[in-house]
């Protein structure tokens, strides 16, 4: 569950200690809401957003930091990360995702549905013990708002081959991008540093998102991948047109319009098709020079933050989730 926290076994043991304590909170007489939770945390085990949370925590005066404070604002990014997924499921009403079965699939949209309000209800119980009083009680409802325009964004504009990669990024910044952003900069204020690291953590985590994000979809479409058990297949046919599609199409759109026109009608023959396009018609290498060009700015703010042993893991960190092998 937390291999990519393996060499960094500071975070590692604290992040046990999380999610112990998030197991704790999600304690339910329910089985069925308590499998459901059981089988979304081992399905999304990375944690990524409490360990860059407690990362950049160590940015800061650690005599001034409150170790149970920290561990609990870490246990509320993870929930409401969780909690997202589940609902996207739902949403997307898919029964795969990841060639697995999805959770709204296996136990139902109604224990789903519960589950996932559950771990919004103790994400904000969370919130109010460890947080009511400051200014970020009001950001992390800005970040849940901004989470929720992307998801109707993207919503909005299933379908659309006429989407630009704009406002695609703008869907990004609040569906993904934001509780990246959110981890980063609570890291940094909760941790006691200064105004201008957590400014610059709040840019970190919001450009570690948009590429983090862009790698994602591009690997949708890698050609190495077996492209049968990738989300792209769900994707294209539920209309979700990402980087690679989008700049693929808007060079050569006669090549695509016959596939896309017909929407959730389209065989899985034909997104196969789609895909090969995708990599003929250079939407590969467009997407992944955008996803430079956001890993470039992450990059460079991190070299920004002050000199430690701290930020030399915040840079290879960022890198591991970055490079994605190309």
């Amino acid at each position: 569950m937390l291999d990519l926290w393996n060499h960094y076994p500071i975070i590692a043991r604290k992040l046990e200690t999380v999610n112990s304590l998030i197991n704790q909170r999600l304690a339910t007489q329910n089985n069925s809401v308590q499998d459901l939770l059981a089988a979304c945390a081992q399905e999304q085990g990375k944690l990524l957003r409490p360990g860059l949370f407690l990362l950049f925590s160590q940015l800061g005066d650690r005599q001034q930091q409150d170790e149970q404070q920290l561990f609990k604002i870490a246990a509320s990014l993870e929930l409401l990360h969780r909690a997202s997924l589940i609902h996207d499921d739902i949403i997307d009403d898919s029964p795969l995702r990841h060639g697995t079965i999805t959770i709204q699939a296996k136990y139902g949209k109604d224990v789903a549905v519960y589950a996932g309000d559950l771990l919004f209800t103790v994400f904000f119980q969370i919130l109010i013990e460890t947080m009511n009083g400051t200014p970020y009680m009001e950001y992390n409802a800005a970040s849940m708002k901004n989470l929720l325009l992307g998801e109707l964004s993207q919503m909005h504009a299933r379908f659309d081959k006429a989407q630009t990669i704009g406002e695609y990024l703008e869907n990004i910044k609040g569906k993904t991008a934001a509780l990246f952003k959110l981890a980063c900069t609570e890291g940094a204020h909760f941790g006691h540093a200064d105004k201008n690291t957590v400014a610059l953590a709040a840019r970190i985590g919001e450009n570690i998102g948009i590429s983090f994000q862009i790698f994602d979809d591009i690997l949708d479409y890698d050609s190495t991948a077996k492209i049968l058990k990738k989300p792209v297949l769900e994707d294209i046919g539920q209309g979700v047109y990402t980087s690679p599609l989008l700049f693929a199409v808007a060079e050569h759109p006669e090549k695509f319009t016959p596939y896309l026109d017909k929407k959730q009608n389209i065989t899985p023959q034909e997104i196969k098709k789609v895909a090969k396009l995708v990599r003929n018609y250079g939407g590969l290498a467009q997407a992944k020079q955008l996803a430079r060009t956001y890993t470039e700015k992450a990059l460079s703010d991190i070299d920004q933050l002050p000199h430690s042993e701290t930020t030399s893991k915040i840079r290879k960190i960022a890198l591991v989730l970055l490079k994605r092998n190309f």
